[in-house]
């Protein structure tokens, strides 16, 4: 058995780190004593000597004699997690894996990922990809991969888990909507291109549709271009189910159509607080604009939306989106682990946190079966309540 005073010693170091670095207040493990003025720190150091306490009862009276290094580690994971779904505690094993992982040539399986109430949910699919051919969508929860269940998991470790080479394996068990037991899919990693652009025209070419798949910065210089040689077309921008891309060509899609004001605003406790604000040398075009949005739209693609419709510059219609607009900091530890901390949450023009709120649209439309464009036939897909009802409004504005 590991001794019990080394065993505190660990717990109570990494908690202390733990809690020092949400504080920002950069303590070296020497300098453990030299706090004690402030209330919280005073608050900070007693809660250490409590889950000190929690763990030797754990020790002595637990029904059997525990496994203390999972205890601890589980604790950790649990005390991240609780501040939010991106912040995470990695093990020295899981941190090596995580330093050494490939930055490219990566096989996939096609989905965002984040974690909800406890476990890994799929934030959305990249059409005609092994989740997309498993049928797997927005909501659906993996309750394990493998043998070994998300809620035990770090969300770094998960998407860690999804990946590998081309051709592996992953077994996932689905939880899925009004199903009452879950699927087990086994699905065959590829390298996942980043998902196409799809452009129509409605309403006799006085409505140009854009959905970009992703706000990659390729895919953003693709949009201004269209955008630009659009001339007076209404602009139908579709964000639903877009998850890929950088908070900067979030930012940067929404100046093409806002000329002045602020965009977003990024700050946290320690973080120095940055104003985003539209470049009206970036400013693209004037013409009237929809947006569509749904669960599935994350991360850049909310900052695209909650900055035009806090401009009032356009109409935000669909399903309040995911909810992801953060900044990570990398903390090492000296035993090896380290901490994935959140230090910066975005924030739009109206000052509301995009992670703890996300983009309510001002004109809410619940979400259809079909929510796909017929590309043979450039016509409104009647099964599609969204889009219906943007060619509507947009069609009764003015150019």
């Amino acid at each position: 058995m590991v001794c019990v005073s080394r065993l505190f010693q660990r717990l109570f170091f990494v908690l202390a780190a733990t809690i020092f670095a949400a504080l920002g207040l950069g303590f070296a493990l020497g300098e453990f004593g030299a706090f004690g003025v402030h209330a919280e720190q005073d608050g900070a150091y007693r809660q250490m000597h409590v889950y000190a306490e929690v763990l030797k009862r754990v020790q002595s009276d637990y029904v059997t004699d525990p496994n203390i290094n999972t205890v601890t580690t589980g604790a950790l994971h649990g005390l991240l997690e609780s501040l939010d779904a991106d912040s995470s505690y990695l093990t020295p094993t899981e941190y090596k894996i995580y330093k050494e992982r490939p930055t490219s040539g990566v096989a996939q399986i096609g989905i965002t990922v984040s974690k909800r109430y406890g476990y890994a949910t799929i934030v959305s699919v990249v059409p005609n990809s092994p989740a997309d051919r498993e049928h797997l969508g927005d909501g659906d929860v993996i309750e394990s991969i493998g043998d070994t269940s998300t809620r035990e998991l770090s969300l770094a470790v998960i998407r860690l888990m999804l990946e590998g080479k081309p051709g592996s394996n992953v077994t996932l068990s689905v939880v899925r909507p009004r199903k009452p037991d879950p699927d087990k899919v086994t699905l065959t990693r590829t390298v996942i291109p980043t998902p196409a652009m799809s452009e129509q025209q409605y309403e006799n070419s006085t409505i140009l549709y854009l959905k970009p798949g992703a706000l990659t910065p390729d895919r953003v210089d693709q949009l201004a271009s269209k955008i630009k040689s659009a001339g007076k077309h209404k602009i139908l921008l579709d964000l639903r189910d877009v998850s890929e891309g950088e908070p900067d060509q979030g930012l940067r899609l929404a100046n093409f159509f806002i000329n002045q004001g602020t965009l977003a605003v990024l700050e946290g406790q320690k973080y120095p607080k940055q104003t985003f604000s539209a470049d009206a040398s970036k400013y693209l075009t004037n013409s009237p604009i929809a947006i569509l949005v749904n669960r599935g739209t994350y991360g850049a693609a909310e900052l695209a939306a909650d900055a035009i419709e806090g401009a009032k510059r356009g109409d935000v219609i669909g399903e309040r989106t995911f909810g992801e607009g953060s900044v990570q900091k990398t903390i090492e530890l000296p035993d090896g682990a380290a901490l994935l901390l959140t230090i910066a949450k975005y924030a739009g023009p109206d000052g509301k946190k995009i992670q703890d709120e996300a983009v309510a649209p001002n004109i809410l439309v619940g979400q259809t079966q079909d929510d796909d464009i017929d590309e043979d036939n450039p016509q409104p897909n009647k099964g599609d309540e969204t889009l219906n009802k943007a060619l509507e409004l947009l069609k009764a504005k003015n150019s």
